[in-house]
C-alpha cells in the first residue's frame, strides 16, 4: 500500500475517534457541573488544559467561560483539534482516497461533517449541548460499524484501525485525568456522596456505566480507575485499545507478535506489556496524574514512530 493511502487512512480515522472523544470531554464536564451547586468558570478552565491547548485557547478567548470553552472546542477552526476541525480533516483525507474506501464510509463522514457545521453555524448551541454531543458520539460509533461492514478487513483495515485505537487510548486516558486530577474541587469531596456523581458521570460518557456495575457494583475510585485503564474485554478500556493496536501493528507488518521488527512495534509492545502487568493500586500509588501524563508522552512517541516508519517512506 502506497504510504500517502496508509497515511489518509489512519489519519481519517484518528479524527472520527478525536471528535467523539472532544465531545464526550464536554459531556463529562456538562454531566458533572449540574450536580455542583457553584459551577463557574473554573470548572471549565480544566477541559482546555487537559486537551493541551491552553495557550492557543488563552491567546483567542480569554476567560474560560462555558460559552467559550464549547466554542473553542467544538466550532473554532483555528483550533485544530476542534470537533469541527477534526471532521474537516478527516473528511478532507476521505476524500483524496475515496476509492480506497467504501461509499458508504465517504457518505457518512460527509453527513457528519455537514451535521457539526449546520448547527455551528446556527443560533442557540447552548440550549440544547446534551442533545448535540450525543449525536455526535453516535456519528463516530455509527462510522466504525459502517467501517467495520463495508471495508474489506486487510491492510488498509489495520491501519484504520491502529489509528483508531490509539487514539482512543490516549483519550480514555484524558477523561480519566479531567476527573480524577482536575476537576474535584476540594479533598474533603472525596469518597462522599457527590464524589460517586462525578464518578459516575465519567463513566457514562465514557459509555462505560453499565458494564463497570456488572463487573464491580459498586461505584470505587480504585475500580474504576482498573476498568477504565486496564480491562481486557471493555472496548474502549485503555489496555485494550493498546492490544487491539498491537494486533493491527503486526497484522500490517506480517510479523510476529511476540517480538518487534521495527521502533513502533517496539514501542508499543512494550508500552502494552507494561499496562498487561500493572495494577491499578500500582498506578494510584504513582500518582494517576502523573501515570497518565507519562503515558501520554510515550503514546507520542509511538506516533512519531509509526509516521517515520510507515508514512515517510516516499520522501526516504
Amino acid at each position: 500500500m502506497l504510504s500517502r493511502v496508509a497515511d489518509s487512512i489512519y489519519w481519517t480515522s484518528r479524527y472520527i475517534e478525536r471528535a467523539e472523544a472532544v465531545a464526550r470531554f464536554i459531556a463529562v464536564n456538562l454531566n458533572i457541573s449540574m450536580d455542583l451547586s457553584t459551577a463557574g468558570n473554573q470548572q471549565w478552565k480544566p477541559l482546555v488544559t487537559t486537551t493541551g491547548d491552553d495557550e492557543a485557547f488563552t491567546e483567542i478567548y480569554g476567560a474560560a467561560t462555558k460559552r467559550n470553552v464549547i466554542e473553542f472546542l467544538t466550532f473554532d477552526r483555528s483550533n485544530p483539534n476542534s470537533i469541527l476541525s477534526c471532521l474537516i480533516n478527516a473528511r478532507e483525507n476521505a476524500r483524496s482516497i475515496r476509492e480506497r474506501i467504501s461509499a458508504e464510509m465517504w457518505e457518512h463522514i460527509n453527513r457528519f461533517y455537514l451535521m457539526v457545521k449546520d448547527v455551528g453555524d446556527a443560533e442557540g448551541i447552548l440550549d440544547d449541548l446534551p442533545d448535540f454531543y450525543e449525536a455526535v458520539r453516535n456519528s463516530g460509533q455509527q462510522f466504525v460499524g459502517v467501517t467495520d461492514a463495508t471495508m474489506t478487513h486487510g491492510e488498509g483495515w489495520h491501519f484504520c484501525q491502529l489509528g483508531r485505537f490509539l487514539e482512543r487510548a490516549d483519550k480514555m486516558s484524558r477523561i480519566l485525568d479531567v476527573k480524577y486530577y482536575i476537576l474535584l474541587p476540594s479533598p474533603q469531596h472525596v469518597g462522599s456522596a457527590f464524589d460517586d456523581l462525578q464518578w459516575g458521570a465519567l463513566l457514562r460518557s465514557a459509555s462505560a456505566y453499565e458494564m463497570y456495575r456488572q463487573r464491580f457494583g459498586r461505584i470505587v475510585p480504585q475500580n474504576v480507575v482498573d476498568f477504565i485503564m486496564l480491562d481486557k474485554e471493555f472496548p474502549r478500556a485503555v489496555l485494550h485499545c493498546l492490544t487491539r493496536a498491537n494486533e493491527s501493528l503486526h497484522a500490517i507488518t506480517g510479523s510476529d507478535i511476540e517480538g518487534f521488527t521495527n521502533l513502533p512495534e517496539q514501542r508499543l509492545g512494550q508500552l502494552r506489556a507494561e499496562f498487561a502487568f500493572t495494577s491499578a493500586t500500582d498506578i494510584i500509588s504513582r500518582g494517576l496524574h502523573e501515570f497518565i501524563d507519562d503515558f501520554q508522552q510515550r503514546m507520542n512517541l509511538v506516533g512519531e514512530s509509526i509516521g517515520t516508519t510507515f508514512f515517510s517512506l516516499q520522501t526516504a
